[in-house]
C-alpha cells in the first residue's frame, strides 16, 4: 500500500504509537520493531529503564549508522566515478588506436 497516507499502530517500548505515513505498514511495523530492539538493547546494557534517554540513545545510534553508511556510499560513489573515467579513457584510447591502424 506504499504512496497512499495511512495510519499505523506499533508499540514501541510498551508505548503505542499511531505513526501516520505513506510507507507499507509491514515496512513501518518492521521500522518500529527495530527501534524497540534497539532501546531494549541499550536499556540491558546500562541497566536503564529510561525511556527517553533510551530513545536518544538509540536515536544516536541510528545517525551512526546513517552517517556512516553515508560516507561509505560517498566513496563507493568516488570509486565508481574514478573507474568509470578510468574507462572512458581507456575506450578512447582503444579507438584511437584502431583508427590509426
Amino acid at each position: 500500500m506504499a504512496g497512499k497516507t495511512q495510519t499505523v499502530r506499533v508499540e514501541i517500548y510498551d508505548q503505542p504509537y499511531n505513526l501516520r505515513t505513506d510507507s507499507d505498514e509491514r515496512y513501518t511495523q518492521d521500522l518500529a520493531q527495530r527501534v524497540d530492539s534497539t532501546m531494549r538493547s541499550i536499556g540491558d546494557q546500562m541497566k536503564s529503564y529510561d525511556s527517553v534517554k533510551l530513545a536518544v540513545l538509540a536515536a544516536l545510534h541510528f545517525a551512526d549508522e546513517c552517517h556512516r553508511l553515508q560516507e561509505r556510499y560517498d566513496h563507493l560513489q568516488e570509486a565508481v566515478a574514478e573507474k568509470a573515467s578510468q574507462f572512458t579513457e581507456a575506450l578512447d584510447e582503444g579507438l584511437a588506436n584502431s583508427r590509426v591502424a
